[in-house]
């Protein structure tokens, strides 16, 4: 059984006892978290809900870490004006392991 879910302006494709980086959710370590918003699931015999199929389902997970993603450098730069930028980037990020789909 897998699911869809929609989480931080992002899909991910879901299975239990995955475990997936998201973008940054409220809670400690170890916390519960409900996605509510599921756009898909595929059942065992091979069915697929979707739509207002798929609006009643839940995917439950847990929190297992909080975590920053690698530096991104971002360079600008612009000949013959001597005009040069560098910046750095982290995106802060959640590791999140799915517990059940509810269906």
């Amino acid at each position: 059984m897998y699911a869809v879910i929609e989480t931080g302006g992002k899909q991910y494709r879901v299975s239990p006892g995955d475990s997936i980086v998201i973008e940054t959710l409220a809670g400690e370590v170890g916390s519960a978290v409900e996605f509510d918003k599921v756009l898909a699931v595929g059942k065992d015999s091979g069915e697929l809900l979707a739509g207002a199929d798929a609006a009643s389902a839940k995917v439950t997970a847990s929190i297992e870490a909080h975590d920053r993603a690698k530096k991104i450098i971002v360079f600008k730069f612009k000949r013959k004006k001597q005009y040069r930028r560098t910046n750095g980037h982290r995106q802060n990020q959640t590791r999140v392991k799915i517990g059940e789909i509810l269906a």
